[in-house]
């Protein structure tokens, strides 16, 4: 009472009712919490997931996929279910995290990545996550449009896109 929950078994079937319910389901899919993810160490654990749970209505959100970014980015690519949460990859790297949004805009299609502060705990690292966020998306999009690869009106709409919009959409929030 009280410990975590580690019984297979009834991990896997409550993971079961979640996809039943058809809300989106957030899974820890890098370096998470203990016992919060399907398998931080086995990607091919979660694609095997991935793929079982492929045209039952419920989309799942990869949360936590740093050092694993860019397999939840290739992921939310392949699976129309799935997207890619860029927050503890960006909070983790730091000095490097415009450098790893590149890397998960790559991969990603830009409706299918998620913005959260990847933070817990103290509330500061929340404002701290959202301020690295938005510095390293000015930082990449910046780049592309200076270097002519983009619009600056194409990289202000994938810009609120990710920021706010794909969650919207996602979560079914007005």
């Amino acid at each position: 009472v009280g410990g975590e929950l580690t019984d297979p078994v009834l991990l896997r079937h409550l993971l079961w009712i979640a996809v039943a319910s058809g809300r989106p389901l957030q899974l820890h899919a890098g370096l998470g919490e203990p016992g919060t993810r399907i398998d931080r160490t086995d990607p091919v654990l979660l694609t095997d997931f991935v793929r079982a749970t492929a045209g039952l209505g419920t989309d799942l959100v990869l949360l936590h996929g740093y050092p694993y970014h860019r397999h939840a980015a290739h992921l939310a690519g392949v699976f129309p279910h799935v997207y890619a949460d860029s927050g503890a990859a960006l909070i983790r790297t730091g000095a490097r995290s415009a450098g790893v949004l590149a890397e998960i805009l790559e991969l990603a299609p830009f409706g299918k990545i998620l913005f959260s502060s990847g933070a817990h705990g103290l509330p500061e690292l929340h404002v701290v996550g959202a301020r690295l966020f938005r510095e390293s998306l000015a930082r990449v999009l910046g780049t592309w449009v200076t270097e002519g690869a983009w619009s600056l009106t194409d990289a202000q709409r994938v810009a609120g896109m990710v920021a706010a919009g794909n969650a919207r959409r996602v979560y079914g929030l007005d």
